[in-house]
């Protein structure tokens, strides 16, 4: 998993609440768990003006340019800007696959799904809680072109008139952040203790592993 540290990037502003992991990355997608390859199916049902199926080549599909993500203004954007309740729906870990490998890495929204939240951090995105007012204020402060820098480490969003806004995230969860540490790579952090573990196990119960 991709560390984050701190991010300046192109902002996108998705203005729609209570939008659903269905939305985000259609059920029809569900069949793969490979984890990568699913951003050019994101928003598929609001991106193309035709239904996407698995594996299919998206170059040439036809597009709704009136969807945020069309608009060449927003190419390349790497922070989301949206409103409450984003990710609420089904558990689908597919929706933080899909951001992620579209090329988001932070979400700004007054609140969040909790499964969905959750599973930002273990993707590698960073999902950010400011009040329903401030995010207000973002929106309406955004023109073409407009970045915003993002500090995990000191909790901060930086906009482009200079102005600090503070956010707060669990420690444990920055901490994962931070160093890029996924469920796996927090557990290899205790390898030695477990490879001790194992070897204790087998001297107590050798009957456990005669057929290993």
């Amino acid at each position: 998993m991709r560390a984050f540290t701190t991010l300046s990037a192109l902002v996108a502003p998705l203005d729609r609440a209570n939008i659903d992991t269905d939305a985000i990355i259609p059920k029809q997608f569900l069949k793969s768990i490979r984890r990568a390859g699913f951003g050019p199916y994101l928003f598929d049902e609001w991106r193309y003006m035709d239904r996407g199926e698995p594996e299919m080549d998206c170059t040439h599909r036809p597009l709704n340019k009136d969807f945020v993500l069309n608009q060449p203004q927003y190419q390349g954007a790497q922070i989301l800007l949206t409103r409450e309740n984003f990710g609420c729906g089904s558990s689908r870990e597919h929706a933080p696959w899909a951001l992620e490998d579209f090329g988001f890495r932070a979400i700004i929204a007054p609140s969040f799904a909790d499964i969905f939240f959750n599973n930002c951090f273990k993707n590698g995105i960073l999902p950010i809680v400011l009040p329903a007012e401030t995010v207000d204020q973002l929106f309406k402060e955004i023109t073409e072109g407009y970045q915003l820098t993002v500090d995990l480490q000191t909790q901060t969003i930086t906009t482009p008139a200079g102005k600090s806004i503070a956010f707060n995230v669990d420690e444990t969860r920055r901490h994962r952040l931070l160093n890029g540490l996924d469920d796996i790579a927090l557990s290899l952090q205790h390898a030695d203790k477990i490879r001790a573990y194992e070897a204790e196990r087998v001297k107590r119960a050798p009957w456990l592993f005669k057929d290993a």
